[in-house]
């Protein structure tokens, strides 16, 4: 069984007991950390590749890198443009559409996910605490009905 079978079958046996008793449901909060565990497993290695990729990925993912990758293509700037002047419109381009836009835009694009995805978690996080409070709400309401249902009963024996 693969790793996406497990935690699908896990999934579904968890909202299948969630339905059973939703008085003893109790809402999940998932965080990063176990993502990052799902992702990389438990493994040395795969811990290591993880821990590589976000620190990797957060230095290049900062304005600061899409400045410093800004000056870099500044620096083939006059030989593009010489020769795209010069009628060569291929290099032109080519220095336009790959030292500059895929260079610079790489990590403005990770800063911008980055804010997406700080606002997704801070929005996980405040629908984590409404979910539980309302899974208390009707924990509650599910009580007091059993209490009413009980005194009906015992004022029908009567």
């Amino acid at each position: 069984m693969t790793q996406h079978e497990t935690r699908a079958a896990r999934h579904h046996a968890a909202l299948a007991a969630a339905k059973a008793s939703p008085t003893q449901h109790v809402p999940r909060h998932v965080t990063s950390a176990e993502v990052h565990q799902q992702m990389a497993g438990d493994s040395a290695m795969g811990r290591f590749n993880s821990r590589l990729a976000v620190l990797i990925t957060r230095a290049v993912g900062t304005m600061w890198a899409a400045y410093v990758f800004v000056l870099i293509a500044f620096v083939s700037l006059p030989q593009a443009l010489a020769a795209f002047l010069a009628g060569d419109r291929v290099t032109g381009i080519t220095w336009l559409s790959q030292s500059f836009l895929q260079l610079v835009l790489l990590p403005i694009l990770m800063v911008g996910l980055r804010v997406i995805a700080a606002a997704q978690d801070l929005r996980a996080e405040a629908d984590h605490e409404t979910l539980t409070a309302l899974q208390q709400i009707n924990v509650q309401q599910l009580q007091i009905l059993e209490a009413l249902d009980a005194m009906r009963q015992q004022s029908a024996d009567r």
